[in-house]
């Protein structure tokens, strides 16, 4: 069985079949680690989600803000954005079942065997990765319960802009969303600056790309994002897997134990 791992498909399912191919992927020996942003602005954002539904145990999938986004039109009430192509998976026959699908995906998943974690945006230097993992499973169990419609109404925002443990309910919810699947750039003690989506080397005053802190671990992290980086983080533990395959770049493919990249022109 190979692994590998994928950045921001976002709706590009026929680059998604085609860099597939190049590694002659088969879900009856092989998994798809896919860091969220399965869906949106692409054109064919419900074919990949029945896509990546169909793999079942063969997909390893953490949500991104644009999966979020899909669940807060449907369930929290919020109104589409001009530039969403979401209107096919909300008027499908089957959309009941891939929103519960959805609903089931984590935020953070650590592969121990591995010392990995792969994220939509990116691991907070200020957290463990048992505390991330710990946060995360916190936020999944609102999506998948009752209170799901409540959290989705409520999770748009930059408020808090500062983890504290001591923090609960919505506003808990909130800043534990934001650094797991909005996340760029960082304080050193961990506010988030969530207006700035330019390269890394145009941090604002006062902040840093996420993964430029030290962390008290050697964990490996994979996550997508971020397509202005390219893929670079000039580091060899930092994997990100958005190459801007929405915005005419390249869908990116990782074989996590390898390490080895393959690429489709978008």
């Amino acid at each position: 069985m190979t692994d590998y791992a994928i950045g921001d498909i976002q709706g590009c399912y026929e680059r998604l079949l085609d860099v597939l191919a190049k590694v002659d992927f088969s879900p009856s020996r092989d998994r798809l680690w896919v860091a969220g942003d399965l869906i949106n602005r692409g054109p064919s954002s419900l074919e990949t989600l029945r896509y990546v539904e169909s793999l079942g145990s063969s997909a390893v999938v953490v949500l991104g803000n644009h999966d979020l986004h899909l669940l807060a039109v449907a369930l929290g009430g919020h109104a589409l954005k001009n530039k969403d192509t979401l209107s096919d998976i909300l008027e499908a026959p089957d959309h009941g079942h891939l929103f519960d699908w959805l609903r089931q995906q984590n935020l953070c998943i650590h592969d121990a065997d591995r010392n990995l974690v792969m994220v939509h945006a990116g691991l907070p230097h200020i957290w463990t990765v048992e505390q991330a993992v710990s946060y995360s499973r916190e936020v999944e169990e609102v999506i998948r319960g009752p209170g799901a419609p409540d959290y989705f109404a409520h999770m748009y925002g930059n408020q808090p802009e500062r983890w504290d443990p001591q923090l609960a309910g919505m506003d808990r919810w909130r800043v534990i969303t934001n650094y797991f699947t909005r996340m760029r750039f960082i304080a050193e003690d961990g506010t988030l600056e969530l207006a700035a989506k330019e390269a890394a080397a145009s941090a604002p005053d006062g902040f840093a790309p996420w993964f430029r802190f030290p962390r008290n671990d050697d964990v490996r992290v994979v996550f997508g994002h971020w397509a202005a980086l390219e893929g670079q983080t000039e580091s060899t533990r930092y994997f990100g897997l958005d190459t801007g395959c929405v915005w005419g770049g390249k869908l990116t493919l990782m074989n996590l134990d390898t390490g080895e990249k393959i690429h489709c022109d978008c």
